[in-house]
């Protein structure tokens, strides 16, 4: 069920637990109050949730090729799975800590799809965050406190794109009931789903480009197949979608008032059944038109679509400051400044992936991705995602040094370095056959025997 985003803009362990149980998780909004309103700076914004990686914690004694330790409570699920006859239920339950993707999570979530798309009993499968956040990253700090331990976060990295392909190709239906923040390798649990319920309350972005990554989970792919250049904007700017944007955007299916999601959760739970045409029936019966607000940013898809389709990030903001000048362009001021303090490796690394995805497929896609990040966390040819991480959550300066510090000073044989494929044995495995769809694990890799041997 790989759902492309349309091509046109229409202006606890991994046993079941009980109801009481689940409840607990749904108390306590947490950090949520502490992080809004959201900074304008992109910088900043790109702290709240930085994809993958952001999720894990990265402790410095880890041994090379050893997965990441993290902080979690023992005695608290981070993964609720609930099984009700035909029905499944997912709920990410770390809401005091915006539900930030674990390794434990990647693991727990495979284990449970990979279950209930093997047992014939689960027809309809339900994924929401608890609290006030669907996912929203995690701990940049730990992360970067994990950086001189080479490939310490490998296993976690490989798990994760691993699970984002069989989360876009999952064979029965899946619906996301997504509120607050749901952002980076978050939003890969809400945007490949066969049906995507977001809020008023919803806010997606991918950041990571700012502070010297790329945009990974499969994002590359999804955003490469926005409508016209939607996607090189997104990518490079970080840039915010609300969740009638996100409508507008294809990057989700129906808009709800948050304060109708409950009951239409408990619907789709009676329903009982995962006909997709009977569940879109029953979330139209609680969603509504989506019109734009006039200040939406994707009511300049004109002037996006002429600036971001340059062929360098240079030459996009050179666009960008040509239009700048105009009249009533004052919108752009804070892409152009935000862009301009963002790594210019990160950027030119992103723009790259991008239009490299709109000629690959989503296989293609995601180990290009897993290659990226391997290589941007070894620093194969720059530092800047730790200088990032270090500006933003460590000195908390937000004076980033980056290395190179200018575009015109990144060179363009080094970025191509970052792209080559590696040896067949170290690529990520996404299986090709239907029969063995689920084979490419991580304790089957390479990696994982490496690792046994050390």
């Amino acid at each position: 069920m790989n759902r492309i985003p349309k091509t046109g803009f229409r202006i606890q362990d991994s046993g079941v637990v009980g109801q009481k149980e689940r409840k607990k998780g749904f108390k306590n909004g947490g950090l949520l109050n502490h992080f809004l309103p959201f900074p304008t700076t992109l910088l900043s914004f790109a702290s709240l949730s930085l994809s993958l990686f952001c999720g894990f914690r990265l402790e410095q004694s880890v041994p090379a090729n050893q997965m990441a330790n993290e902080a979690v409570n023992p005695d608290e699920p981070v993964v609720v799975g609930e099984e009700l006859d035909h029905v499944r239920i997912i709920t990410l339950n770390r809401p005091r800590h915006l539900n930030v993707i674990s390794s434990k999570v990647v693991s727990l979530l495979a284990q449970y799809l990979e279950k209930w798309e093997k047992d014939e009993q689960p027809q309809l499968i339900l994924i929401k965050g608890a609290g006030r956040a669907f996912s929203a990253g995690g701990d940049l700090k730990m992360f970067y406190e994990g950086r001189k331990s080479r490939d310490s976060c490998l296993e976690v990295v490989y798990r994760m794109y691993w699970l984002c392909y069989h989360i876009h190709t999952y064979k029965k239906t899946q619906v996301a009931l997504v509120h607050g923040i749901s952002m980076g390798g978050g939003a890969s649990f809400m945007v490949p789903m066969k049906f995507s319920v977001v809020t008023e309350k919803t806010i997606f972005a991918t950041p990571e480009a700012s502070i010297g990554f790329h945009v990974d989970c499969g994002f590359s792919y999804i955003l490469s197949h926005l409508p016209g250049h939607l996607g090189e904007y997104l990518a490079l700017t970080g840039a915010r979608l609300n969740g009638k944007e996100l409508v507008v955007a294809g990057l989700a299916t129906h808009f709800v008032p948050l304060e109708r999601l409950p009951e239409l959760e408990k619907r789709l739970i009676s329903l009982n059944a995962g006909d997709e045409n009977a569940v879109k029936a029953t979330i139209e019966e609680f969603s509504l038109h989506v019109q734009l607000d006039e200040d939406s940013v994707l009511n300049k898809k004109h002037m996006i679509d002429e600036c971001f389709s340059k062929d360098t990030v240079a030459d996009i903001i050179k666009s960008l400051e040509t239009e700048a000048s105009k009249e009533g362009n004052g919108w752009i001021g804070p892409i152009l400044k935000g862009l301009k303090r963002s790594s210019p490796t990160g950027l030119k690394v992103t723009l790259k992936s991008i239009r490299e995805g709109r000629k690959q497929t989503l296989a293609e896609c995601l180990k290009r991705e897993f290659r990226l990040t391997m290589n941007i966390l070894r620093t194969t040819i720059s530092a800047d995602v730790y200088e990032g991480i270090r500006a933003l959550t460590i000195d908390k300066d937000n004076a980033p040094k980056w290395d190179p510090p200018a575009l015109d000073q990144v060179d363009d044989e080094k970025i191509d370095l970052v792209f080559q494929p590696f040896t067949e044995d170290l690529e990520l495995r996404i299986p090709e056959q239907e029969d063995c769809r689920w084979d490419g694990k991580y304790e089957n890799s390479v990696y994982a025997k490496q690792t046994s041997n050390e």
